[in-house]
């Protein structure tokens, strides 16, 4: 029934906010502005790299100056430690080992930006073949825009019908919805909390990687 997968990064393939945190307390440090509790960041991402440096600044100095030298800083030290605390969620490895073997096609779709979403997966998934590793990419829109989600299915020669989209938040849950036909699934491991998501839409809940499994092969 199913040719594609489509995992969402953040929260979903890995668990990233620690150096997520890390990079923008660094940030905001560098700034002299207040730093955050790495339980904060959870309500800051999901958005893309700007939303998060938004969210994360006191409201008084989200000016598009600040904003652009946070953001500056941001991506030098994000760049340079985004490896150092993320690491896959318990049960993913297995899980996109055993679609590849099953022959499933599958893609990630992030709103990081792109040169940190290839370089997370490539260092996290050495041995994978996803069809795209696609991020946030200058002139083109982000999550929820269902835009990245077409362009995977398109190179892929999947159509919804024969398509999942994993994801943990309420972005996911409004791009699949944005897209007929297409199976969402919303997993409770990552950044957000599942009662959060049991009010998303998406009916479809994982628990566990091996959720995803058995809805792949029909089981």
């Amino acid at each position: 029934m199913y040719k594609l997968v489509v995992f969402d990064l953040d929260g979903t393939l890995l668990d990233t906010i620690g150096d997520l945190a890390f990079s923008c307390n660094y940030a905001l440090g560098k700034g002299g502005f207040p730093l955050h509790d790495i339980s904060e960041y959870y309500g800051f991402v999901g958005n893309g790299i700007m939303k998060l440096i938004e969210r994360a600044l006191p409201e008084e100095y989200r000016t598009p100056p600040i904003l652009a030298k946070m953001k500056e800083i941001f991506i030098t030290h994000y760049s340079a430690n985004n490896t150092v605390r993320t690491k896959p969620y318990d049960g993913i490895p297995e899980l996109v080992g055993r679609l590849q073997d099953a022959g499933a096609v599958m893609a990630v779709a992030s709103n990081k930006y792109q040169e940190a979403t290839e370089k997370i997966v490539r260092h996290f998934f050495p041995d994978i073949r996803f069809s795209d590793i696609l991020g946030q990419r200058e002139g083109i829109p982000i999550k929820p825009d269902p835009h990245i989600i077409y362009e995977i299915m398109r190179n892929a020669g999947a159509a919804p019908e024969e398509t999942i989209y994993a994801g943990d938040s309420k972005v996911d849950a409004a791009t699949a919805s944005r897209i007929e036909g297409i199976t969402a699934v919303a997993v409770t491991w990552g950044f957000c909390p599942r009662t959060v998501l049991e009010t998303c839409g998406t009916k479809i809940l994982a628990d566990s990687p091996n959720d995803i499994w058995d809805l792949f092969i029909g089981k």
